[in-house]
Protein backbone atom coordinates (compact mmCIF):
# COMPACT_ATOMS: atom_id res chain seq x y z
CA UNK A 1 0.00 0.00 0.00
CA UNK A 2 1.05 3.12 -0.99
CA UNK A 3 1.97 5.81 1.68
CA UNK A 4 2.42 9.76 2.41
CA UNK A 5 3.42 12.64 4.18
CA UNK A 6 2.13 15.41 6.14
CA UNK A 7 4.51 17.62 8.12
CA UNK A 8 3.44 19.27 11.05
CA UNK A 9 4.07 20.69 14.14
CA UNK A 10 3.19 19.83 17.74
CA UNK A 11 0.92 21.46 19.55
CA UNK A 12 1.58 23.23 22.94
CA UNK A 13 -1.46 24.56 23.89
CA UNK A 14 -5.49 22.43 23.05
CA UNK A 15 -7.63 24.84 24.25
CA UNK A 16 -10.89 26.38 22.66
CA UNK A 17 -9.11 29.40 21.98
CA UNK A 18 -5.98 27.86 20.50
CA UNK A 19 -8.03 25.55 18.08
CA UNK A 20 -9.43 28.59 16.98
CA UNK A 21 -6.62 30.03 16.42
CA UNK A 22 -5.37 27.19 13.96
CA UNK A 23 -8.45 26.82 12.16
CA UNK A 24 -8.35 30.93 11.12
CA UNK A 25 -4.60 30.46 9.75
CA UNK A 26 -5.72 27.40 7.46
CA UNK A 27 -4.01 25.16 10.16
CA UNK A 28 -6.46 21.75 11.27
CA UNK A 29 -5.91 20.30 14.75
CA UNK A 30 -4.67 16.74 14.78
CA UNK A 31 -3.97 14.10 17.42
CA UNK A 32 -2.20 10.77 16.95
CA UNK A 33 -2.87 7.87 19.29
CA UNK A 34 -1.95 4.08 19.66
CA UNK A 35 1.44 4.44 20.95
CA UNK A 36 3.16 5.02 23.99
CA UNK A 37 1.67 8.71 24.01
CA UNK A 38 -0.92 10.69 22.99
CA UNK A 39 0.04 13.58 20.34
CA UNK A 40 -1.31 16.48 19.68
CA UNK A 41 -0.16 18.35 15.94
CA UNK A 42 -1.35 20.91 13.43
CA UNK A 43 -0.72 20.48 9.95
CA UNK A 44 -1.50 22.66 6.98
CA UNK A 45 -5.39 21.64 5.78
CA UNK A 46 -4.29 21.83 2.06
CA UNK A 47 -1.59 19.16 3.21
CA UNK A 48 -4.50 16.51 3.48
CA UNK A 49 -5.93 17.10 0.02
CA UNK A 50 -4.15 13.40 -1.33
CA UNK A 51 -5.48 11.65 1.94
CA UNK A 52 -8.90 12.86 1.87
CA UNK A 53 -10.12 14.18 -1.54
CA UNK A 54 -9.45 10.47 -3.09
CA UNK A 55 -10.31 7.24 -4.01
CA UNK A 56 -7.37 5.80 -3.07
CA UNK A 57 -6.13 4.94 0.51
CA UNK A 58 -2.99 5.27 1.95
CA UNK A 59 -0.90 4.86 5.35
CA UNK A 60 0.67 7.99 6.67
CA UNK A 61 3.47 8.97 7.80
CA UNK A 62 3.23 12.48 10.11
CA UNK A 63 6.61 14.25 10.39
CA UNK A 64 6.33 16.12 13.73
CA UNK A 65 9.33 18.49 13.55
CA UNK A 66 11.23 15.67 12.15
CA UNK A 67 9.79 12.53 14.45
CA UNK A 68 8.28 10.71 11.93
CA UNK A 69 5.44 8.28 13.15
CA UNK A 70 3.39 5.96 10.84
CA UNK A 71 0.03 6.28 11.08
CA UNK A 72 -3.46 5.33 9.69
CA UNK A 73 -6.26 8.04 9.19
CA UNK A 74 -8.86 7.07 12.40
CA UNK A 75 -11.62 9.58 12.11
CA UNK A 76 -11.95 12.83 10.42
CA UNK A 77 -14.62 15.96 11.40
CA UNK A 78 -16.11 18.34 8.69
CA UNK A 79 -18.09 21.81 9.61
CA UNK A 80 -21.40 20.81 8.83
CA UNK A 81 -21.95 24.43 6.78
CA UNK A 82 -18.57 25.01 4.68
CA UNK A 83 -17.31 21.20 4.55
CA UNK A 84 -13.76 22.78 6.46
CA UNK A 85 -11.80 19.89 8.26
CA UNK A 86 -12.42 20.58 11.83
CA UNK A 87 -10.05 17.76 13.37
CA UNK A 88 -8.42 14.64 12.21
CA UNK A 89 -7.59 11.53 14.22
CA UNK A 90 -4.49 9.33 13.45
CA UNK A 91 -3.71 5.53 14.68
CA UNK A 92 -0.39 4.45 15.09
CA UNK A 93 0.93 1.49 14.56
CA UNK A 94 4.35 -0.86 14.04
CA UNK A 95 5.28 -2.71 11.09
CA UNK A 96 4.57 -6.04 12.65
CA UNK A 97 1.08 -4.38 13.47
CA UNK A 98 -1.95 -6.03 12.03
CA UNK A 99 -4.77 -3.08 11.18
CA UNK A 100 -7.84 -2.68 9.85
CA UNK A 101 -8.68 -0.48 6.84
CA UNK A 102 -11.63 0.16 4.05
CA UNK A 103 -10.24 -0.46 0.75
CA UNK A 104 -11.79 0.50 -2.26
CA UNK A 105 -13.30 -2.23 -4.64
CA UNK A 106 -12.89 -2.25 -8.35
CA UNK A 107 -14.26 -4.11 -11.30
CA UNK A 108 -12.87 -5.97 -14.20
CA UNK A 109 -14.36 -7.02 -17.25
CA UNK A 110 -18.15 -6.89 -18.88
CA UNK A 111 -20.45 -9.56 -16.80
CA UNK A 112 -21.64 -12.17 -19.27
CA UNK A 113 -25.63 -10.75 -17.98
CA UNK A 114 -24.94 -7.19 -18.87
CA UNK A 115 -24.70 -8.33 -22.62
CA UNK A 116 -27.29 -10.22 -22.59
CA UNK A 117 -29.77 -7.38 -21.17
CA UNK A 118 -29.16 -6.83 -17.49
CA UNK A 119 -28.08 -4.32 -15.29
CA UNK A 120 -24.31 -4.97 -12.60
CA UNK A 121 -25.68 -3.36 -9.29
CA UNK A 122 -22.98 -2.96 -6.88
CA UNK A 123 -24.20 -3.23 -2.79
CA UNK A 124 -20.07 -2.86 -1.54
CA UNK A 125 -17.91 -0.09 -3.27
CA UNK A 126 -15.22 -0.45 -0.21
CA UNK A 127 -14.29 -3.20 1.76
CA UNK A 128 -12.79 -3.16 5.39
CA UNK A 129 -10.11 -5.65 5.97
CA UNK A 130 -7.07 -6.46 7.69
CA UNK A 131 -3.81 -7.40 7.42
CA UNK A 132 -0.09 -6.00 7.95
CA UNK A 133 0.02 -2.55 6.12
CA UNK A 134 2.61 -3.96 3.18
CA UNK A 135 0.38 -6.98 2.38
CA UNK A 136 -2.78 -4.53 1.65
CA UNK A 137 -3.43 -3.37 -1.72
CA UNK A 138 -4.02 -0.20 -3.06
CA UNK A 139 -7.71 -1.66 -4.48
CA UNK A 140 -9.42 -4.93 -4.57
CA UNK A 141 -10.39 -6.52 -8.21
CA UNK A 142 -13.78 -7.73 -8.55
CA UNK A 143 -13.78 -10.10 -11.90
CA UNK A 144 -17.35 -9.74 -13.11
CA UNK A 145 -17.07 -11.57 -16.34
CA UNK A 146 -18.87 -14.89 -15.39
CA UNK A 147 -21.78 -13.07 -13.75
CA UNK A 148 -24.63 -13.90 -15.75
CA UNK A 149 -28.56 -12.40 -15.21
CA UNK A 150 -29.35 -13.48 -11.37
CA UNK A 151 -25.62 -13.75 -10.21
CA UNK A 152 -24.02 -12.19 -7.40
CA UNK A 153 -20.37 -11.94 -6.29
CA UNK A 154 -19.85 -12.56 -2.67
CA UNK A 155 -16.59 -11.35 -0.94
CA UNK A 156 -15.37 -14.38 -0.68
CA UNK A 157 -14.79 -14.37 -4.36
CA UNK A 158 -11.97 -11.77 -3.80
CA UNK A 159 -10.41 -13.47 -1.06
CA UNK A 160 -6.43 -13.42 -0.64
CA UNK A 161 -4.18 -14.84 2.03
CA UNK A 162 -2.18 -11.26 2.22
CA UNK A 163 -5.45 -9.93 4.31
CA UNK A 164 -8.28 -10.85 6.33
CA UNK A 165 -11.82 -9.96 5.50
CA UNK A 166 -14.00 -8.49 8.16
CA UNK A 167 -17.21 -8.97 6.16
CA UNK A 168 -19.39 -11.80 6.77
CA UNK A 169 -19.25 -14.95 4.05
CA UNK A 170 -22.51 -14.10 2.63
CA UNK A 171 -22.19 -10.12 2.17
CA UNK A 172 -22.37 -9.42 -1.47
CA UNK A 173 -20.01 -7.12 -3.32
CA UNK A 174 -22.25 -6.98 -6.66
CA UNK A 175 -24.96 -8.24 -8.78
CA UNK A 176 -26.36 -8.65 -12.19
CA UNK A 177 -30.44 -7.75 -12.19
CA UNK A 178 -32.46 -7.92 -14.94
CA UNK A 179 -33.18 -4.34 -16.47
CA UNK A 180 -36.45 -3.08 -16.46
CA UNK A 181 -37.43 -3.14 -20.33
CA UNK A 182 -35.03 -6.16 -21.25
CA UNK A 183 -35.96 -9.00 -20.19
CA UNK A 184 -33.65 -11.73 -22.38
CA UNK A 185 -32.68 -15.55 -21.58
CA UNK A 186 -29.16 -15.45 -20.55
CA UNK A 187 -27.48 -18.62 -22.23
CA UNK A 188 -24.23 -19.57 -21.46
CA UNK A 189 -21.61 -19.38 -24.25
CA UNK A 190 -20.44 -23.08 -23.87
CA UNK A 191 -24.24 -24.21 -23.83
CA UNK A 192 -24.90 -22.09 -27.48
CA UNK A 193 -22.02 -23.77 -28.53
CA UNK A 194 -22.96 -27.27 -27.58
CA UNK A 195 -26.20 -26.76 -29.03
CA UNK A 196 -24.99 -25.81 -32.20
CA UNK A 197 -22.85 -29.06 -32.16
CA UNK A 198 -25.33 -30.82 -31.66
CA UNK A 199 -28.22 -29.33 -34.18
CA UNK A 200 -25.08 -30.02 -37.12
CA UNK A 201 -24.64 -33.32 -35.92
CA UNK A 202 -28.90 -33.84 -36.53
CA UNK A 203 -28.43 -32.40 -39.80
CA UNK A 204 -25.93 -34.68 -41.03
CA UNK A 205 -27.64 -37.63 -40.39
CA UNK A 206 -30.75 -36.30 -42.67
Amino acid sequence: MKSITINGSKRESVGKKATKALRNAGEVPCVIYGGDNIVHFAASEVSFNKLIYTPDVHTVIVDIDGNKTTAVLQDIQFHPVTDDILHIDFYEFSEGQEITMEIPVHSEGSPKGVKNGGVLRFNLRRMMVRGLAKNLPDFILADVTPLKIGQKMYVTAVAKEDYKIMHPDNTVICQVRTSRNVSLIDVDEDEESEEGEGNAAEASKE
